[in-house]
């Protein structure tokens, strides 16, 4: 069936501009794919399909001006899309619906007086693939399938488990997006993967997705109908605030080509600062947030589109060539490697394997080591008064079912010290030409495990109380141990404690965990005499060690820092100002 795809309604605007043209004749389109992007005075905006086909003609050009209802596109939906014959006689249920599906509402006299090898060609266009791609992993590297759950043929729920991968440092189930059938496994255990690679492809029942919460199912509504005044300035921008918050299934499953429903969660602070950072650039709402899920700043991208705007495959291209010029990250070139031995001369050996999490821990402690000058200061606080009250406070923690531990206190502390001090709370260009001062307070805990030391986060510490942070601290514990961390759990960090407990002696320096720019370490705390000014009483002394990028950091800052930390863990009545 043919179906007219129009401009919708764009309120009191006289006209808008094409900016950009997403697609092109022969192009299978689903109901949210954009067809083409407009702008007005105000913000740009993308027009979907509506309905899912095959694109057979595009009627405007890149700098045309449009209006509300103006025909953009036609495109084959239904069956004559799949390459039957459209039957005009027929109504259809809906406009995305294919024309099959009319026919099965239809009479049964009139279904059944019918040639079959059409109504077989229906039951194949009432299908659709989708394929399941590894989703945003951040900057992990040397990502392998782990565990495959499914076989050819196999069917499945939406959330059933399909793939298992890991990183060396944490492991991430991929479900199903939707019910279906499972045509193709294209993945091994033990295959290396990377974001976007292709996993499973499942056989769906057609119009099964659902349109995003984003300018796509916004947009569709309105290009099948003109109803409504909504500004399109205002439309548009609604839409883009909307599409920074993906569902969950455009998070866990990316689509196969780029588009608005394949948008991920990126997270707030990072989209703040991207926003910062690329003012005045000439790009739409969806470029843009593809240069913030790929880390991209788009004023170092040249755009090709009309007038220069940047497009999406201007961002890929950018990426594609940065990552071809980028030269193997290796120190064997500058630095003198450690000459290999054959320990078995002097004895028994037995060579065992790294962990993945130890290997990959290794080298970003040695990477961090040999490019940021570490100074490490040192300092004890007076604890005493805090453990007294955290004593108190045990009944209270056992009916609410949390233990208080003192690292919760340590961060609530390191919280307000980096706002007290926000060049702590901040990362160097990799240039260190420019500081990068981070409005959300992201901390990253260190956690001993089996497999070696990995760092949760703990997200927005300064909107949560003792409390919260207790349980949290035990729970990304806990699913540290478990290796149950998820990629987003090992993300954001804008400041990290490493805190060594009762094995931890009198004091260390900790390893900068690099972007950021200072680590706190905690020692093992002990009882020790302290001189009050008339006699030595014995008090709980905590040595406490800040190593900091000299770089980013004076040695009289870092003084005040530590010292302003000590006076909040001395009296944490000060936790409360």
């Amino acid at each position: 069936m043919s179906q007219d795809i129009r401009i919708p309604d764009i309120g009191d605007a006289d006209a808008v501009e094409v900016v950009e043209i997403c697609v092109a004749p022969g192009d299978h389109v689903t109901a949210e794919d954009a067809i083409i992007v407009i702008e007005s005075d105000k913000a740009s905006m993308e027009v979907p399909a509506g309905v899912s086909g095959v694109i057979r003609e595009i009627t405007v050009a890149v700098g045309d001006e449009v209006t509300t209802d103006q025909i953009i596109a036609r495109l084959e939906s239904g069956t004559a899309a799949a390459g039957g014959e459209p039957d005009d006689e027929e109504p259809t249920a809906s406009a995305s619906a294919p024309a099959t599906d009319a026919v099965a509402a239809g009479d049964t006299g009139s279904r059944d007086s019918r040639d079959p090898a059409p109504a077989a060609a229906g039951d194949e266009a009432s299908k659709e693939d989708v394929e399941v791609r590894v989703p945003d992993i951040g900057d992990a590297q040397g990502v392998v399938v782990v565990e495959v759950a499914v076989a050819a043929g196999d069917p499945v729920e939406q959330d059933d488990l399909l793939v298992v991968v890991e990183s060396d440092k944490a492991s991430m189930e991929i479900p199903a997006p939707h019910a279906g059938t499972v045509k193709t496994v294209h993945v091994g255990e033990g295959d290396e993967v990377e974001e976007g690679t292709l996993l499973v492809t499942l056989e769906t029942a057609a119009g099964v997705r659902e349109a995003p919460s984003g300018t796509g199912s916004t947009a569709s509504a309105a290009a099948t109908s003109s109803a409504g005044s909504a500004d399109a300035g205002a439309a548009a921008s609604d839409a883009a605030d909307r599409a920074a918050e993906p569902s969950q299934e455009d998070r866990a499953v990316p689509a196969a080509k780029p588009s608005r429903s394949e948008a991920r969660a990126v997270e707030a602070d990072s989209a703040a600062a991207a926003t910062q950072q690329d003012e005045g650039v000439y790009a739409g709402p969806a470029v843009r947030r593809l240069a913030r899920e790929l880390g991209v700043a788009l004023k170092a991208v040249t755009g090709s589109g009309h007038r220069g705007r940047i497009v999406k495959e201007d961002v890929k291209a950018f990426v594609k060539n940065r990552l071809a010029a980028a030269p193997a990250q290796t120190t064997a070139a500058a630095w003198p490697r450690l000459p290999a031995q054959d320990f078995s001369r002097f004895g028994p050996i037995e060579t065992v394997a790294l962990s993945r999490i130890r290997a990959r821990g290794a080298e970003n402690l040695h990477r961090s080591w040999i490019n940021v000058p570490h100074v490490t200061q040192h300092d004890e606080v007076d604890v005493t008064d805090l453990e007294d009250f955290r004593a108190q406070l045990r009944g209270e923690a056992e009916k609410r079912g949390v233990k208080v531990t003192p690292l919760a206190f340590i961060v609530k502390a390191c919280v307000h010290a980096l706002q007290a001090f926000p060049i702590f709370n901040a990362s160097l260009d990799p240039e260190a030409k420019h500081m990068i001062l981070k409005g959300y307070y992201h901390i990253g805990i260190a956690v001993d495990t089996q497999e070696g030391l990995v760092v949760p986060v703990i997200r927005d510490a300064d909107r949560k109380g003792i409390w919260e942070l207790s349980a949290e601290v035990v729970e990304l514990a806990e699913k540290a141990r478990a290796q149950k961390l998820g990629m987003t759990d090992l993300q954001g960090a804008s400041f990290s404690v490493t805190s060594l407990g009762a094995d931890g002696g009198t004091g260390f320096t900790p390893i900068i965990n690099a972007p950021e720019v200072a680590i706190l370490g905690v020692a093992r705390l002990a009882m020790k005499p302290h001189w009050n000014g008339s006699e030595f009483v014995p008090r709980k002394m905590l040595p406490l060690s800040l190593s900091y990028d000299h770089r980013a950091i004076n040695g009289a800052e870092a003084a005040r820092f530590v010292a302003f930390l000590g006076a909040l863990l001395g009296d944490i009545r000060r936790l409360t100002l």
